[in-house]
């Protein structure tokens, strides 16, 4: 019987069939697993024992990469360390070296620098494009993998799923999505199509500002390579993170609905104020609403010290999606090792604050908003 999102994001606990029956998986905090003798130790290698050794695999990070492929309509997910672990382990498992990738220029800092610092040295070609031009112009004959975001950080374009997934089917490509800012709350790339998809669970599946995990999620030939890229580069999460994240996934129906209210409130209440230039926030993400977070561009008269000064109880951080609101400043934190001119054609500017937007309520966030831009000017 099929269930509605509300109600798998809720029921995600693996029911225990042995042992004692908890209603919550444990926390399997534990470093290794034990055998009785070495025929038992060749069970685990012949596939009739699960676990050998928490990097390795363990009960909590399985239960989370099935939970979230569950959510994405996925066919198989992987737990890691960090979202930037999860994209790195996604394309050694998509791509070989002498191989080619064309990504979306205007993402993550974070996974720019991964893409041209790090991919790069494993001998994989990649080339950063505007993914609202023709994507077919760049296409080479070894390129075999399309990246880029659902909603694009900070500066929140939406990206044509349909088409990249036209494009690549076209081409034979692999596709890979960032789904962290939507969640699949909004969005569920891989029923669209996309091969892999990829989450910061840092964010608003772990929800808190408690952990640090990513999920990878996909078919199952590329999460089992993926897996063993994971496992032979260490890039495994705790248990406990791992808990952690699944506890909080359980609310992530709830909270989005607050989180993306909240948000379109805020966009809407700036966006004719004198002290911003520009507010960033989509229309066209998904009927349940546009994402939890708003970018404002200040004016020029604007001084974002100022600003960022008077913020009162609103925190400055350099990540997003707790159940606080927050700011970032991407031009400092996320984008700071991009060259100046670079961030300015991306339209990350000095000028550009992220707002992540939280479940607090709506008139205390509009009015601090209001009162710290009052301030600017």
């Amino acid at each position: 019987m099929g269930q509605a999102f509300d109600t798998k994001s809720v029921q995600i606990s693996m029911k225990r069939q042995d042992g004692i029956p908890t209603k919550v998986t444990p926390i399997h905090q534990t470093s290794a697993f034990t055998f009785t003798d070495l025929e038992d130790i060749e069970s685990f290698y012949d596939g009739d024992r699960p676990y050998l050794y928490s990097r390795v695999g363990n009960p909590n990070t399985d239960e989370l990469g099935k939970a979230v492929a569950k959510l994405e309509e996925a066919e198989d997910g992987i737990a890691t360390s960090s979202g930037l672990s999860a994209i790195m382990v996604g394309i050694l498992a998509a791509v070989k070296p002498g191989e080619h990738i064309l990504a979306s220029k205007d993402i993550y800092g974070g996974t720019l620098e991964l893409l041209t610092k790090e991919v790069t040295s494993f001998g994989i070609e990649v080339t950063l494009i505007d993914f609202e031009e023709d994507l077919e112009v760049h296409i080479k004959e070894n390129t075999v993998l399309l990246y880029t975001e659902s909603i694009t950080n900070p500066l929140l374009r939406v990206e044509d799923l349909d088409k990249v997934v036209e494009v690549a089917k076209k081409h034979s490509l692999l596709t890979m999505v960032d789904n962290t800012f939507a969640t699949p709350y909004l969005v569920q790339p891989y029923s669209k199509g996309i091969d892999l998809v990829v989450h910061s669970a840092t964010k608003y599946l772990g929800g808190h500002s408690d952990i640090t995990a990513g999920v990878l999620t996909g078919h199952t030939r590329l999460i089992e390579k993926a897996r063993t890229k994971c496992v032979n580069l260490g890039a495994n999460l705790s248990p406990f993170e791992a808990w952690l994240t699944v506890r909080g996934i359980k609310t992530l129906a709830v909270r989005m609905e607050r989180h993306v209210k909240n948000a379109r409130l805020l966009a809407e209440a700036l966006k004719d104020n004198q002290a911003i230039e520009h507010v960033y926030y989509p229309n066209n993400v998904s009927e349940k609403g546009n994402g939890a977070i708003v970018t404002l561009k200040l004016a020029p008269q604007a001084d974002i010290n100022q600003f960022f000064r008077n913020l009162d109880w609103i925190k400055i951080v350099a990540t997003l999606a707790g159940v606080e609101t927050s700011v970032s400043y991407p031009a400092g934190t996320s984008h700071r090792n991009i060259e100046k001119s670079e961030r300015d054609k991306l339209g990350v500017t000095d000028k550009i604050v992220r707002v992540s937007v939280g479940i607090e309520d709506s008139q205390d966030i509009v009015s601090t908003f209001k009162h710290a831009l009052q301030q600017s000017i």
